[in-house]
């Protein structure tokens, strides 16, 4: 199931390299394509090497009290010794939405937090089985798949917006044409986005369930108990740190089942389940 999740995200990233590539020779400037790669591959650089302190910032999250939590460091211990990972940071935050992270620009700058509200909520299996989900990013340098997404995300954006208002280097461009790639190039570029990003949360569960012997069952009723609390959260507004984190978390606790699951970072519940269960 991993190799499987490592194979689906290699042709989803050559797609977005190939839509790129293609946008370029669309609008008839090399230069300009090299020129899109460069600023956002600079851009997006930035936000991977800075982004453990970033996320955690914009979180509050503090230094996990382990005298509170004392099973947290000998479960993440555990994992990270089957893993061959060094020890990660351990942080906290204080919030009563379930959730957990892991974030750092590589094994070495790992951090993993965990959240009040799943403290609350999970069992020690369960929650152990969340942890090694969270490992499962950082053995699979998930963080560097999802900058490189980006990245190329970001460029094929900036083509787009460059054709629109410079026509590329055609000498009658064809304005409904160059609209149209505007708008649909970076909507087909967020999709396989979004492709790769629910494709690595299932690695990082099949991950979990090697890791717990192959047994699926903790994670998958870690995922039920949280998806069972989503419809309370319906009134709840979420921070904006909330919103723009969502994508790192063990799940979007902001979206449910159904269509929407296009356009979310996370695979639906239910699909996890089912795929930790088979």
């Amino acid at each position: 199931m991993k190799s499987s999740a490592i194979f689906k995200t290699t042709i989803l990233m050559a797609a977005m390299v190939g839509l790129f590539m293609a946008i370029g020779y669309g609008i008839g400037g090399q230069s300009g394509a090299l020129l899109a790669l460069v600023v956002a591959g600079a851009l997006n650089f930035g936000m991977y090497w800075f982004s453990g302190s970033m996320v955690l910032k914009m979180q509050n999250a503090v230094p996990l009290d382990e005298q509170r939590f004392p099973q947290i460091r000998p479960m993440v211990q555990d994992i990270a010794a089957k893993d061959n990972l060094p020890m990660p940071q351990l942080y906290y935050v204080n919030t009563p939405i379930p959730n957990a992270f892991a974030t750092g620009r590589n094994p070495s700058h790992a951090v993993v937090a965990v959240t009040a509200g799943i403290m609350e909520l999970l069992s020690d299996d369960e929650l152990y089985a969340v942890l090694a989900h969270e490992l499962g990013h950082v053995k699979n340098y998930d963080m560097l798949v999802s900058t490189i997404a980006a990245t190329v995300g970001g460029a094929i954006s900036y083509l787009a917006q460059i054709a629109l208002f410079f026509g590329g280097d055609r000498e009658s461009p064809n304005p409904i044409a160059l609209l149209a790639m505007a708008i649909f190039a970076p909507l087909a570029a967020m999709l396989i986005q979004l492709a790769v990003s629910r494709t690595r949360e299932f690695g990082a569960d099949a991950h979990s369930k090697h890791i717990t012997g192959g047994d699926g069952h903790a994670l998958a009723s870690a995922l039920q108990k949280l998806e069972q609390l989503k419809p309370q959260l319906r009134d709840y507004q979420p921070t904006t740190a909330e919103q723009s984190t969502a994508h790192l978390m063990f799940t979007n606790m902001f979206t449910t089942d159904g269509i929407g699951a296009l356009f979310s970072t996370h695979p639906s519940t239910s699909a996890r389940v089912k795929r930790l269960l088979q």
